[in-house]
């Protein structure tokens, strides 16, 4: 995981960009993940842990609306989390995660192990995917982070590519 957060990292110094965190499922992974790298306040603005739907709604912005209509994990959620998480920040480019790591809260159409992701760039693109993952909850949850940073140095890539 180091070695992942350590290219993100030179990657968001070449781009000359801030990255910002919205997590819920992962509780912080993906920031500690980040924060792990040293330097990293070069280029990691801020992460905002928002477990609960209420938290989503006063810290960034997800409407109660989409919380009712889609869930907390939604691609209608994540979406509204990353635009918040900009927002919210001095980052130019930030990613949410929200999903059920387990051993409960599953349904039928959302089992333990589904997670959804954003990516998204102030004033750009915003990408959503969903993800379902095997394995106990520690396992989910770093499967999670994984992917998460993974789907950041996507964006990163395809940001250097365009630019």
């Amino acid at each position: 995981m180091n070695q992942l957060a350590a290219q993100v990292g030179a990657a968001l110094h070449a781009h000359g960009m801030m990255l910002a965190t919205a997590e819920s499922c992962t509780g912080g992974g993906v920031a500690s993940a980040v924060t792990e790298i040293a330097g990293s306040s070069a280029w990691f603005d801020r992460g905002f842990v928002t477990y609960s739907n209420q938290a989503k709604v006063d810290m960034l912005g997800v409407t109660k609306d989409t919380l009712h209509s889609f869930g907390a994990v939604s691609e209608a959620t994540v979406h509204e989390m990353v635009a918040g998480a900009l927002r919210h920040s001095q980052a130019r480019i930030a990613l949410a995660v929200s999903g059920i790591a387990g051993p409960g809260g599953g349904t039928a159409d959302k089992p333990v192990g589904t997670v959804w992701f954003a990516w998204g760039v102030k004033d750009g693109v915003s990408i959503a995917r969903q993800h379902r993952f095997a394995g106990n909850r520690a396992e989910i949850r770093a499967q999670a982070v994984h992917i998460a940073l993974q789907g950041l140095l996507e964006l990163l890539g395809n940001i250097t590519e365009t630019a």
